[in-house]
């Protein structure tokens, strides 16, 4: 059967990324197809007519959502009548599951089917939503592994398709080149400190970070330190810090963005738990894993969430792999220490490495394209490709991790 009608509905720019591979790769299928709902710069680009700017949805904090939720809901509720009047094949929401698994859910209500593209971590927290996302999709659409056995022990149709952000990344990566084209010399030991992308995340842990890089500069004098910093925003706060540290403003680059760079060209990254972590692990390198966040939400955090780890490279391959130092554990003298330690460990970096390589391949499965084959299974009413049944959801974890 051939995919006719699209419906799908981005939150923000990731998932607009998400939603334009996916558009080029259904449209190499199927040239004749149409897309609708909401979407990004780039599924504007691909073709999609959207209803509503991609900003509409953009709403992060329980007190924003609160405040805009009477405008959501009517945006909801547009969606859902211009979707039933349109007649798709299939609506695929991508991310924003609080958004999302709503108008999912009324959609396949009312005869849609429906599917959910970056499953939300009902696998860490809140696992009782699990029963409202099997009432929302036929399907769900999962990156990660251990995220498909999870809906597999929870009887949600699932196909895991492979991470997209490890088909961009390449299993082979060259740290000299990367420490050539950011000006750092290739001789010396390079530390790269991603403290995060947002303003609480720089409150948290800018200081803690910068104070261990003093600590570590002082013992290490051929170390050399960079610092992506991911929005003008960001950097302007990262340079106050460093006001305050002269002994290492000779030792530490800050770069306008270059993420992806400077963890190549490092020997060890020091980050904020997050995709920087999944990020970190795809390009290969050891990493160190601290995080501090305000002590109510911490407090909470612990009483919720039902993981042992708190990074992907962790709970993808279901072992300590990384150092993680969360909340009081996460000072200075702490963290300087345990990278000491990996610093003076080239083997036990160089086999971490060599590890991580194996996970990205295990995780490079070309996302879009398994995406496609699940949507042309749903709208067909076949059994998905890729599906993890009960019997190979231990092999699935097993062989993506190896």
């Amino acid at each position: 059967m051939t995919v006719r009608r699209v419906y799908l509905v981005a939150g923000e720019l990731s998932g607009d990324l998400l939603g334009a591979g996916l558009m080029r790769a259904l449209k190499a299928r199927h040239p004749s197809v149409e897309f609708r709902g909401i979407g990004g710069p780039r599924m504007l680009e691909q073709g999609i007519d959207s209803r509503f700017p991609l900003e509409t949805l953009s709403v992060m904090g329980l007190v924003e959502v609160i405040k805009h939720l009477p405008r959501l809901v009517r945006v909801r509720r547009e969606l859902k009548r211009d979707a039933l009047a349109w007649r798709p094949d299939i609506m695929l929401g991508i991310d924003a599951p609080d958004f999302n698994l709503g108008l999912e859910r009324q959609l396949r209500e009312a005869g849609v089917t429906t599917a959910h593209y970056v499953s939300p971590s009902v696998w860490a927290w809140r696992q009782g939503r699990v029963k409202g996302i099997a009432r929302a999709v036929d399907a769900m659409l999962t990156f990660l592994p251990f995220e498909a056995a999870f809906y597999v022990q929870h009887r949600v149709p699932v196909a895991f398709v492979g991470h997209p952000l490890a088909d961009d990344l390449p299993l082979d990566n060259d740290r000299q080149s990367a420490r050539r084209v950011l000006g750092l010399d290739e001789a010396r030991p390079v530390l790269a400190i991603l403290p995060g992308s947002r303003a609480n995340e720089i409150r948290f842990l800018g200081e803690t970070f910068l104070d261990t890089a003093q600590r570590l500069c002082e013992k290490r004098r051929d170390l050399q330190i960079v610092i992506p910093a991911a929005t003008p925003q960001r950097r302007a706060e990262l340079e106050t810090l460093l006001a305050s540290r002269q002994a290492l403003a000779d030792r530490v680059t800050i770069l306008d963005g270059l993420a992806r760079e400077a963890m190549v060209a490092s020997d060890l990254v020091l980050l904020a738990s997050g995709t920087a972590a999944l990020e970190a692990m795809l390009c290969h390198r050891s990493m160190l894993v601290a995080y501090r966040m305000a002590p109510a939400t911490h407090w909470l955090a612990r009483r919720l969430v039902k993981t042992p780890w708190i990074s992907l490279p962790n709970l993808i391959a279901r072992e300590a792999l990384v150092p993680e130092l969360i909340q009081d554990a996460a000072t200075p003298e702490a963290i300087a220490g345990r990278l000491s330690a990996m610093l003076d460990d080239p083997e036990g970096r160089q086999a971490l490495e060599t590890r991580f390589v194996g996970m990205h391949a295990g995780l490079q499965r070309d996302a879009s394209r398994r995406a496609v084959d699940a949507i042309e299974a749903l709208v067909d009413g076949r059994p998905l490709p890729d599906s993890v049944s009960p019997e190979n959801a231990v092999a699935v974890t097993r062989d993506a991790t190896r």
